[in-house]
């Protein structure tokens, strides 16, 4: 039992990452050559290194950080190719083998599909995450969300977080094609890319990258919980309390997200030192570019609200009519076992009363 249980959960998550190294180690060597080594370092490692001597006591420690850039894209070009080869494996050797066991329709087989991907995307992006928000004490001090900005500068971590991020949702529109998604399907994809891409990229290059570590976590959270819930929910469709928590916390995480935004952007911001707009030092700190953020994180926030206050109402008008059917059944169900006791039409069908069982007495 323990060894059939190794080969089915073990073997294959342990042949994932080999497969996974080998792709790495490969455009490692082709890029890697004696020609092309001078550009291969801009696709695989983070560009813009800078070396800060800091004070740990009597001695100075020095710290390597990183700004953003150009070449940044060619960077994310790269892993959003990695992010592709991953697709394909968690789809070859996860997905496809559930869904071959479960003989899902088409319509669950491509959520399925879809909640299957995004949760390990966001399981990963979440712990990750969150590993980079405990170690900088981002949440145990929320002043380092506004103090010191433009915060140009950021670890190592942080910088490869947001390249995978934005690898990650640019990967997301070939495998539109890859996946041959429906074509009612597309529009509300694109959509939602489309959001991740300009906030992503946005709090990115307005140097706001801790605000959106941190509205990013919280966000990856609640939809991690949700695609989660939907996967319950496949294999067993009485499950449905994951739904419930989902909702209350979305809810939560909204008001979570302007609370955060309009604090940073709307009183941090406008009341720091260091106003201004200066490219060079990569300061946006004016008023104008405060309330496109601030509009465009409301905008975004009521969009994504309406969307599921539709999807609640849906359901519950779905709910209700199921239970009014139920209601309609339950009666015509008792009244024909009545019938079929009784007789056809009221009239009693026992032996004792029927008029042709009775015999005349001989006179």
């Amino acid at each position: 039992m323990l060894l059939l249980l190794l080969q089915q959960l073990i073997f294959p998550i342990w042949s994932v990452i080999l497969r996974a190294c080998f792709i790495y180690y490969v455009f490692f060597n082709i890029f890697c050559t004696q020609v092309t080594s001078k550009f291969a370092v801009i696709f695989i490692t983070v560009q813009y290194n800078v070396t800060i001597s800091t004070p740990e006591g009597l001695e100075e420690t020095p710290m390597s950080h990183f700004h953003h850039g150009i070449k940044d894209l060619a960077t994310v070009f790269f892993y959003m190719l990695v992010a592709i080869i991953m697709h394909a494996i968690i789809q070859e050797y996860v997905l496809d083998k559930m869904n071959r066991k479960k003989h899902f329709s088409k319509t669950k087989h491509s959520k399925f599909n879809e909640s299957g991907q995004l949760s390990v995307f966001y399981l990963f992006s979440f712990g990750w995450g969150t590993s980079i928000l405990l170690s900088e004490n981002f949440l145990s001090n929320p002043v380092t969300l506004w103090e010191g900005y433009p915060h140009t500068l950021m670890p190592f971590q942080m910088k490869f977080y947001y390249i995978c991020q934005l690898g990650y949702w640019l990967h997301a529109l070939p495998e539109l094609y890859f996946q041959k998604t429906k074509k009612e399907d597309i529009p509300r994809q694109l959509v939602y890319i489309f959001l991740y891409l300009v906030h992503i990229a946005g709090a990115y290059i307005l140097n706001l990258n801790r605000l959106g570590l941190v509205l990013l976590v919280s966000h990856y959270f609640v939809e991690l919980l949700f695609h989660v819930s939907r996967l319950i929910y496949f294999s067993n469709e009485s499950r449905q309390m994951g739904f419930t928590v989902w909702a209350v916390l979305f809810v939560l995480g909204r008001l979570l997200t302007l609370s955060l935004s309009v604090l940073t952007v709307g009183f941090g911001l406008s009341t720091a030192e260091n106003q201004g707009f200066d490219l060079a030092a990569g300061n946006f700190n004016i008023f104008f570019v405060r309330i496109t953020v601030l509009a465009a994180i409301c905008l975004t926030q009521a969009f994504m609200m309406w969307k599921f206050i539709n999807f609640q109402l849906r359901r519950w008008r779905e709910h209700a009519q199921a239970q009014t059917l139920k209601k309609k059944q339950v009666p015509s169900k008792s009244k024909s076992k009545k019938d079929k006791a009784n007789g056809v039409n009221g009239v009693s069908s026992h032996g004792a009363d029927s008029p042709r069982a009775r015999k005349e007495k001989a006179s």
